[in-house]
């Protein structure tokens, strides 16, 4: 038993925990899989990890001028972090290993679902939320059910886990075919309760063809705002030199120092908000790079192991599709954000701490999706969602983890808060005996939301080949979807090994 535990565990902490690695091994066994040549099989597997490498480089880079930028922009509002007895580094020493085993057996789990039924399309593969959804889902089980054994805890956990990793990219998947209409991959990120929010309410505020971000007419004298890179260090820099101007100097200098003891805090304000646009270029040629070759090589997957499968990735991989509105939903979420933490210390509620880093991925993201729906209005619109979940969200669920990690509500995107309210939802009925109710509930609702799927499919194609007979076999469309951003989801290849578009677009 001892030896399965450490096996689980080692391929929990250096394979799915490994972003690289794991990016890179499903890239050479789809390879292998069509049977290609030895060459490209190995460059092939190595350009999809140094892609992932890419990507997380560039995001290290604006990261960390983020979270110094975080300590200047609390100091700037005067306000200081939430104590807590309990912390995040104190949980995963004692919840470390059970964390390990619920991301190793959930991810199994999930891959029995995706291969046993036909409507779950989508291959979960989003490494780090693998570990992030999983320790949000323990610290919960925790809560809501002290006492569990650790069996239990891995057991139940891995259940609700797999659950969630399988429904998770097909409820985004109408909002991804206005991405992605193609249906090349799945979207695989825990920003996704923002997005949906956004994609249903930004229907009234117009139409992407008429308010596209991408393709806003500017005045000349503005019209270099069309290149993202630079509109991102502008904007990145005009806020620094505020929060600058705003905060204490001995916090400004201590984390001006940290870059260099010589620097001057207004310079490094400007080189934090050019680092953080040169990141952002960085990651998304990563992004490129890597998903030119992960798409065809899950080929091989979509033919020979899990029929008609498509990956589902990191929030980053949508990001160059519509660069400008992801810059608008970030700039959007920071200052509704802020102007929450502005509210809340006023009224003594809570003490916010701006999370820099889910501001920019969570309201890029709901930006992009609102501006698929309704233009640069709906950009917006997935800014202040964000930014109002992210602020109520960590409010509201700091003292829901205060005996676990409390750190987990400042660390969060949107969809952690929705796991850790849903399962507390269920603490009247929940003990150490009936715990179990969690993930056979979990379970029961994805195979009963799968078989509805393939139900309303067939129904769909049955319905298109009769209109198509009626009208002569003239259209040979199998599009279910339409034009609202509602999808049939007949279209595309099914579980019966039908092709995946290999554009590398």
């Amino acid at each position: 038993m001892d030896v399965i535990k450490d096996i689980l565990t080692f391929l929990a902490d250096n394979v799915f925990g490994q972003v690289p690695i794991l990016i890179g091994l499903i890239t050479l066994i789809g390879l292998i899989l069509q049977r290609k040549r030895f060459e490209d099989v190995f460059a092939g597997a190595l350009r999809a990890t140094i892609g992932v490498v890419i990507l997380f480089i560039g995001i290290e880079i604006f990261s960390g001028g983020l979270t110094s930028f975080q300590t200047v922009l609390a100091s700037a509002m005067n306000t200081d972090p939430p104590k807590a007895d309990r912390t995040l580094d104190g949980f995963l020493q004692d919840q470390g290993g059970t964390i390990a085993l619920v991301i190793t057996v959930a991810f199994l789990l999930h891959v029995v679902i995706v291969r046993v039924f036909p409507a779950a399309r989508y291959l979960y593969l989003t490494g780090h939320l693998m570990f992030w959804i999983s320790t949000v889902t323990v610290a919960s089980l925790v809560t809501v059910a002290p006492g569990s054994n650790q069996l239990t805890l891995v057991l139940c956990g891995a259940g609700f886990v797999a659950a969630y990793w399988t429904l998770q990219p097909l409820w985004m998947r109408p909002l991804m075919r206005r991405v992605m209409p193609d249906d090349r991959f799945g979207f695989a990120h825990t920003s996704s309760l923002a997005a949906l929010i956004t994609g249903y309410a930004a229907r009234p505020l117009g139409s992407r063809e008429k308010h596209d971000t991408e393709k806003l007419k500017l005045p000349r004298q503005l019209s270099f705002f069309k290149d993202v890179n630079v509109s991102t260090a502008l904007i990145i820099c005009v806020i620094m030199l505020i929060g600058v101007a705003l905060a204490d100097d001995r916090v400004v200098g201590e984390a001006a120092a940290a870059m260099d003891a010589k620097l001057s805090p207004w310079v490094w304000a400007l080189l934090v908000g050019l680092r953080f646009a040169g990141g952002i270029a960085i990651l998304l040629f990563g992004v490129r790079m890597f998903l030119g070759e992960i798409v065809p090589a899950f080929k091989g997957f979509s033919d020979r192991v899990i029929p008609g499968t498509r990956p589902a990735l990191d929030a980053p991989t949508v990001f160059p599709v519509a660069p400008t509105a992801v810059m608008l939903g970030f700039v959007a979420s920071t200052v509704v954000f802020l102007a929450c933490l502005g509210v809340f210390a006023a009224a003594g509620w809570f003490t916010l701490v701006p999370p820099m880093i889910m501001l920019f991925f969570v309201g890029g993201a709901a930006g992009l999706f609102g501006n698929v729906v309704a233009g640069w209005r709906g950009a917006v619109l997935g800014g202040v969602v964000s930014g109002l979940i992210l602020a109520i969200g960590q409010a509201v669920t700091w003292g829901l983890f205060e005996k676990t990690a409390p750190e987990l509500a400042t660390l969060a995107d949107p969809d952690w808060y929705a796991i850790a309210w849903l399962l507390k939802a269920a603490d009247p009925v929940l003990g150490t005996g009936t715990v179990w109710l969690v993930p056979v509930v979990a379970l029961a609702a994805t195979v009963a939301s799968l078989l509805l799927v393939h139900r309303g499919e067939k129904r769909r194609a049955a319905a298109e080949v009769a209109d198509g007979d009626e009208n002569g076999g003239t259209d040979g469309s199998t599009d279910g979807g339409t034009d609202d951003g509602t999808d049939g989801g007949t279209d595309g290849p099914e579980k019966t090994g039908g092709p995946v578009s290999t554009d590398k677009s």
